[in-house]
Formats: C-alpha cells, sequence, structure tokens
C-alpha cells in the first residue's frame, strides 16, 4: 500500500488512482500516431474513503465538468512527449485540485453601511456635476 502525500492531514492511497492510456492528438508526426503517451487519470471522489467530508464537497464543486455522473474525477494529460511527465503532470494537477478543496473556506463577509462623511461626499460630488451640466445649457437672455 503506497500513500501519496497531499497535505498533513490527507494522504490517498495509490490503489484509488486509476490511469488509462491513450494516444495524444495534436501535431507530432508517427510518434504520435503510434505510441500512447496521453493519460487519463480517475480518482473516486465519492467513494474515497481518504478525504474527509469537507473536503469532499469542495472537492465535488471544484470539479466542475470534470466529474462524471457517479463522482469520479476524471483529469487528461497529454501536453508533454513522454508517458511518465504527462503522469506526473495529471497527478500533481489532482493533488493541486484537492488541496484547494482542502483550504478552510474564508470567513463570511460581513456588511457594513457607509459612513457619514462618505455619504456627504458623495452628495457634494453629485451637486458639483449636476452644476456643471446645468451649465451647458443654452443661455437664457431675460
Amino acid at each position: 500500500m503506497t500513500l501519496v502525500p497531499v497535505t498533513r492531514s490527507i494522504q490517498l492511497d495509490e490503489k484509488e488512482l486509476h490511469e488509462d492510456f491513450l494516444r495524444s492528438s495534436g501535431p507530432g508526426g508517427q510518434n504520435v500516431n503510434k505510441v500512447e503517451t496521453a493519460v487519463q487519470l480517475r480518482f473516486d471522489v465519492q467513494n474515497s474513503p481518504s478525504l474527509p467530508e469537507g473536503v469532499r464537497e469542495r472537492l465535488l464543486k471544484l470539479g466542475g465538468h470534470r466529474l462524471t455522473q457517479d463522482g469520479v474525477l476524471v483529469i487528461t494529460a497529454q501536453q508533454h512527449r513522454t508517458r511518465e511527465r504527462n503522469r506526473d503532470d495529471a497527478l500533481e494537477r489532482l493533488l493541486e485540485l484537492i488541496r484547494e478543496a482542502a483550504k478552510p473556506p474564508p470567513p463570511k463577509r460581513r456588511p457594513t453601511k457607509p459612513t457619514l462623511g462618505s455619504k456627504v461626499r458623495r452628495l457634494d460630488g453629485k451637486a458639483k456635476r449636476g452644476d456643471i451640466k446645468k451649465g451647458r445649457g443654452r443661455p437664457s437672455f431675460d
């Protein structure tokens, strides 16, 4: 049983990660047509015993379009030419996503009211602007 460290308190069992290899798309000559270097990393977020409940919920929200209906996170890496570098890239992206989900949520914003001084300054500015616009009108010959 090999553990992959994510944070101080979270470690993933390597058996929870499932890798599939496929051919990369895009340019690359003959190599891209015959070698399966792209990696599709699958991690079952919904049923993972390694994740605390709060982290799991936030990870399900952060997953977005990368999540399947069953709660499996799918990360595809095909940026590099070798399988090993694509594997490392996919794993690092998964760990970064879990670390982001493990961060505590920001504190709730406490609504504040504008101060009396800011209200007065705002109204003074509006009055000055109104006077400027009033001065642009057609002159009256009374």
